[in-house]
């Protein structure tokens, strides 16, 4: 196959819920909150690309019925990529969609630290925290109380998708296939607790644009993709 050019689908994603994609916590704080946000180096909760892509896949693999990932159609192994195995002689698929980190907007960004708008009342610079319990089954009391930190609601993160396009006229069938993806996950829930009420989001502000051979040659300039 020859590579004829990258597609780049963009926008916002947004936390219709408090949002929880979980971090590592290196030091045990009396008191403090049990189960961190994912964070980067400066303290900035972000979407990793693995999450989000993790998620779109799961989700057509569910609508398909696959319950391992070996198993998968087709059409998602050719945008998702499929490892070299003995069921498929050790050649496998590439990976045709590309999962950026999705960042904090900045806008949104300064909105949080300065506690403004809807973001008023918030107890850390980027995030708020929900309690949560277990409830004991004969006496009806809650038990085990913990904290969990999330995005709060109304956070936006600058998502970018790029698609590389081959010459094997897969693309339109690809495309159709990734904005499925999406659409469910908007009925879905990304990170987690999202049976408990976190993790609801939708796109917006989403814009597909080519760029073909010939312009990295040239320029920078990207296309509008239409289809």
């Amino acid at each position: 196959m020859k590579l004829i050019g990258k597609i780049f689908i963009s926008g916002q994603i947004k936390a219709e819920t408090g949002l929880h994609i979980g971090g590592s916590k290196i030091i045990l704080d009396i008191g403090g909150i049990d189960l961190n946000v994912i964070k980067t180096v400066e303290g900035v909760p972000f979407i990793p690309g693995s999450s989000l892509k993790g998620k779109l896949r799961s989700l057509l693999a569910r609508e398909s019925g696959s319950v391992d990932v070996n198993r998968d159609s087709e059409v998602i192994k050719e945008i998702f990529g499929d490892a070299p195995t003995k069921e498929n002689n050790q050649t496998g698929k590439i990976t045709r969609l590309l999962v950026r980190d999705a960042l904090i907007n900045e806008d949104i960004k300064s909105k949080l630290i300065n506690r403004e708008g809807e973001f008023s009342e918030l107890e850390f610079d980027y995030t708020e925290t929900k309690w949560g319990n277990t409830i004991d089954r004969k006496s009806g009391t809650a038990q085990h109380p913990r904290q969990l930190e999330r995005v709060p609601a109304g956070s936006l993160f600058d998502f970018e998708l790029v698609y590389n396009e081959y010459d094997d006229n897969k693309t339109d069938a690809h495309l159709t296939e990734i904005r499925k993806a999406m659409r469910l996950l908007e009925d879905d829930y990304l990170g987690g607790s999202g049976s408990r009420g976190c993790g609801k989001i939708i796109f917006e502000n989403v814009k597909y644009e080519r760029k073909t051979m010939d312009i990295y040659e040239t320029t920078n300039v990207r296309e509008p993709y239409t289809q």
